[in-house]
């Protein structure tokens, strides 16, 4: 698990100190060891290439898994940042074919991979990753993110550079980009709490979507998907035989155990993450069945009604882990607010409770963790598997609804329901303008349209309606049953904007690695594949999932009320919070945001979170914004 930093510059020398300074930024990401490489193209002497890497070493923990890593048989070289868990069988294949390996590490191994299969080496890694190479002979770079997007890149192009990293702000330390908030990005942010990829706040610096790849030569850049949920040609399971629906249910328990086993290759320790939930019970209970007794880790808290150790502690005691309870209070998360904000790479309203299991974890001596990040997205444990359908249903009876009945009910509602949170959906539901918004986007946005034509200047409004990358992966879902559509989109939106995106930055913010085993990308198409129908029961939660599990879990573990891991945020907003951020918003005007959001339609925002009319995730959402805008963009 690294940070990378790299840089083209096309009749452009790298500027002198720049890899350093890039680097040292990213020495969070990995404390372990660092590199820097300039290159000089063979072909062109106009083409100067620098390459950066942090490392923090999980697999051959000696010199030899450095970075960046030259290949002396082509020239070519790497920066990698993450874990192939397959890479041994990998390189068992590259080496019957007369390959010689010099290290034991998987980046070797992909770079090996590439000189031997091209761009089709993407096709044989499991894992999570982001890796640039410059390509010696063919003079050109080849960078990819993997499948399910959970190592992160982003990059920059202009005429005369081309500028990549595993974080925005590294690109932004270089000098070279203007420090200017995207348009589509800040209402994005708006929208949904988080970026979306590709955007991010800064005007020209991009997110390299999931399962992509990019290419540059000559200064022009291409860019491709590899590889999407939803396989080319293939449709979903329909009208399955009780013997075929056995078969499939037997295959997704095979490759989950299988993802899990793939997850544990380390030269370090790997713990597990242990909420008690059954996402991370299932974790545990595939070790235990597989003849390993992993450490597990709870957060517990001193407050009865903020814990979890009860389910922990069943899970532990189950499956004989070798557990560790690490005990905090709510003014040890309350003091790690700011610093999580700080850490933050781009602003997102979630985060901090990740920020924090981080620390502690990280703290006591753990390198890598297993999480159960993923598993609603999968096998459909949210609330919104069973309201968003029910949501299409509605606006679909809407809209076929005549006009002249669809209009005033319209009204009536309007002007008698209260305007809260919820209603404001539903308002949103039918129709904005004309043009229909989905409900699974609504289900998860932050400020309505009406409320952003407050917040924003004219330039920048009307995102959802114009994000093409919004558009593209609705259009994809659109072939999905209902169920499967909603599995779609929250992989490939909440999941990967948000849950995935804060888990990096927050476990990378204290070098601790962190995997994901529950959306090994074989695994997800897998499930995704199977009837929607299969994953929803009345009686038992992710029934998938728990079925998977073959009778392991505690029924306490299987049938407990659903309960995030979150913070009292409300509590702290209206209590010892208050003062900060009425300060804060009072200062909109005054900083990076001036001219952009409305100072009086915060401070409504902030009303109307007093007053009870709206949840404290939107003054939150500005406080966040204000507080990254002033550490990141000039005033």
């Amino acid at each position: 698990m690294c940070g990378i930093f790299g840089i083209i510059g096309l009749n452009a020398r790298v500027p002198a100190g720049i890899l350093e300074r890039a680097t040292l930024s990213l020495t969070h990401r990995g404390p372990d060891d660092g590199g820097t490489v300039t290159l000089q193209d063979s072909a062109r002497e106009e083409i100067e290439i620098g390459l950066g890497n942090r490392r923090l070493a999980i697999l051959d923990l000696s010199p030899h898994g450095h970075q960046p890593m030259r290949d002396p048989a082509t020239g070519n070289v790497i920066v990698y940042n993450g874990e192939v868990y397959n890479f041994r069988e990998i390189r068992t294949r590259l080496e019957r074919e007369g390959t010689v390996f010099v290290s034991s590490s998987d980046t070797e191994v992909i770079l090996k991979a590439y000189a031997h299969w091209g761009e089709r080496c993407l096709d044989e890694f499991r894992g999570m990753f982001a890796f640039a190479i410059w390509d010696a002979q063919r003079h050109r770079l080849f960078a990819a993110r993997d499948p399910m997007g959970i190592k992160p890149l982003y990059f920059h192009h202009s005429d005369r550079y081309f500028i990549f990293s595993s974080e925005v702000r590294s690109l932004l330390g270089t000098g070279l980009i203007p420090r200017r908030i995207s348009a589509a990005g800040l209402s994005n942010y708006l929208t949904f709490g988080s970026l979306y990829d590709p955007n991010t706040m800064i005007e020209a610096v991009n997110s390299l979507p999931p399962g992509c790849h990019l290419i540059w030569e000559n200064g022009r850049l291409e860019q491709a998907q590899y590889w999407d949920l939803i396989a080319p040609g293939e449709n979903q399971l329909q009208n399955v035989s009780a013997e075929s629906r056995a078969d499939l249910e037997t295959q997704v328990a095979e490759t989950l155990d299988e993802s899990v086993r793939m997850q544990l290759v380390s030269d370090v320790a790997v713990g597990v993450f242990l909420s008690g939930g059954i996402d991370s019970s299932s974790l545990v209970g595939i070790m235990s069945r597989n003849g390993v007794r992993p450490s597990t880790f709870s957060i517990v808290f001193r407050e009865a009604d903020f814990s979890e150790a009860e389910f922990s502690r069943a899970v532990a005691q189950h499956f004989r882990t070798d557990h560790h309870e690490i005990t905090v209070s709510q003014s040890d998360f309350f003091a790690a607010i700011a610093p999580a904000i700080h850490a933050m790479d781009l602003p997102t309203i979630d985060g901090i409770n990740t920020y924090f299991v981080s620390e502690r974890t990280r703290a006591a001596g753990v390198k890598v963790a297993l999480s159960g990040l993923g598993g609603d997205e999968v096998f459909a444990g949210y609330s919104s598997f069973r309201t968003v359908p029910r949501m299409e249903h509605f606006a679909s009876l809407w809209r076929h609804m005549p006009k002249p009945v669809r209009s005033p009910l319209s009204a009536i509602f309007g002007a008698v329901a209260p305007r809260n949170d919820q209603n404001r959906k539903l308002t949103a539901l039918g129709s904005s303008n004309g043009r229909a918004i989905h409900p699974y986007f609504l289900s998860r946005m932050l400020f309505m349209p009406d409320q952003q034509s407050n917040l924003l200047p004219e330039t920048f409004k009307n995102v959802l309606y114009t994000d093409e990358s919004l558009a593209e992966k609705l259009s994809h879902a659109q072939q999905l049953d209902a169920i499967n559509r909603v599995s779609y989109l929250e992989s490939r939106c909440y999941m990967l904007n948000t849950l995935l995106r804060d888990s990096d930055v927050m476990s990378m913010a204290h070098g601790l690695e962190v995997r994901v085993p529950l959306i090994d990308h074989r695994l997800a198409r897998q499930v995704l594949r199977l009837p929607g129908s299969w994953k929803l029961n009345r009686k038992t939660p992710k029934p998938l999932l728990v079925e998977a599990l073959a009778g392991q879990l505690p029924d306490k573990i299987i049938h407990r009320p659903k309960r995030g891991f979150t913070l009292p945020l409300e509590h702290w907003l209206r209590g010892a919070m208050r003062s900060s951020v009425e300060e804060s918003l009072a200062k909109i005007d005054d900083g990076p945001l001036s001219g952009t959001i409305s100072p009086p339609a915060a401070r409504k925002v902030w009303e109307d979170f007093l007053a009870g009319r709206t949840s404290w995730s939107r003054p939150w959402s500005l406080y966040v914004l204000q507080k990254w805008c002033c550490q990141n963009i000039a005033s």
